[in-house]
């Protein structure tokens, strides 16, 4: 082996960074499996929900997360591989084991992360600021690999046969067989390329570059929808697109409003409490549900709403506004017509 200048060992010299995103991964699967058991779909703080929690303005890959919260085994399936996934490239890293392609994993996971969940975080952009740097961290690994004090290194020290190997460099440590012409080339491209995708996505999940800056995990956001009356049944669909993700929207209050404004159904907050559960169908893993004061709506869930009542029997045909409350006080309309 090589000797190297250990002050120009830039592995070496990137093991903080190495250790703290290793741990940073190989934490979620230790929390997951180790301290709680969050991937028991009937245990609270199953990590399906919170994978849920991410549908409503994900960027990209909403339609690979929507079909997976429509259909449970197949989601249990996929975070349990995702756990063992981050639970391996985590501890790989922090020994430095095979560096370079566990750094393409740190930039896989955190790309799915950004894209998912960037837009969620109530004071400092937490997701958002995660994905971005676990790109750039990830980057950054493959570009020097692991130095003094990894596993590779040993491997390297000690002639092992497999560090022989023309791939060895590309999926472990060592210098890059790549063309010191096109080096800065490649650090450059690389570079500009994560950043322009912070920009964008800082853009896009909260208007970081111009216009007015939002934060969807500040406040709920419910999206009414497919509203219909019958002759004793008022049916719609309510999916909770934003707000803060470790809460509910607690509805207090659902109204049926004719065209003077003059209400004609009511359920009150004690009603929604014991709203029984045929009358809530739920399409994802995050569920509409009674609580013990309200109807409780977490962020990603949706479901469909029926409420019979025999006052919508002698109903006359015409527009109704369906009125929604919650505890703090947003409400939300949806118009309604009855034939």
């Amino acid at each position: 082996m090589k000797n190297i200048n250990i002050k120009n060992d830039a592995g070496l010299l990137a093991l903080a960074i190495r250790l703290v995103i290793g741990w940073t991964y190989f934490s979620a699967f230790w929390r997951r499996t180790i301290l709680v058991d969050k991937l028991d779909p009937e245990l609270a703080g199953y990590i399906g929900e919170k994978f849920n929690h991410f549908l409503p303005n994900a960027l990209g890959i909403k339609p690979i997360i929507q079909y997976l919260v429509e259909n449970p085994e197949i989601l249990w399936l996929n975070m349990v591989i995702f756990t063992i996934i981050e639970g391996i490239v985590g501890l790989f890293i922090m020994f430095g084991l095979f560096t370079r392609i566990m750094s393409i994993g740190v930039f896989g996971l955190a790309l799915g992360i950004l894209l998912g969940s960037g837009w969620i975080g109530t004071t400092c952009l937490d997701e958002w600021q995660i994905g971005v740097l676990g790109l750039a961290t990830g980057f950054l690994l493959f570009l020097t690999a692991s130095g003094k004090y990894s596993l590779d290194h040993y491997l390297m020290k000690n002639n092992y046969t497999i560090t022989k190997k023309k791939w060895f460099s590309w999926i472990a440590s060592g210098v890059l067989p790549i063309k010191d012409k096109a080096f800065p080339k490649v650090v450059l491209i690389g570079s500009f390329v994560i950043f322009g995708l912070t920009l964008m996505t800082n853009q896009v999940f909260h208007g970081g570059l111009w216009g007015p800056l939002h934060n969807k995990s500040v406040k709920p956001k419910l999206e009414i929808s497919e509203g219909k009356i019958g002759n004793n049944n008022l049916s719609f669909d309510i999916f909770r697109t934003e707000g803060v993700d470790v809460y509910g929207s607690w509805v207090i209050g659902i109204e049926l409003l004719d065209e003077q404004k003059n209400i004609v159904l009511e359920y009150t907050q004690e009603d929604l409490a014991s709203l029984n559960k045929e009358s809530i169908s739920n399409y994802y893993i995050a569920k509409v549900k009674s609580g013990k004061h309200s109807l409780v709506v977490p962020l990603g869930a949706k479901a469909k709403i029926n409420l019979d009542n025999l006052k919508l029997k002698n109903l006359k045909s015409g527009k109704y506004t369906l009125k929604i409350v919650d505890i703090s006080g947003v409400y939300w309309l949806h118009e309604v017509l009855k034939n």
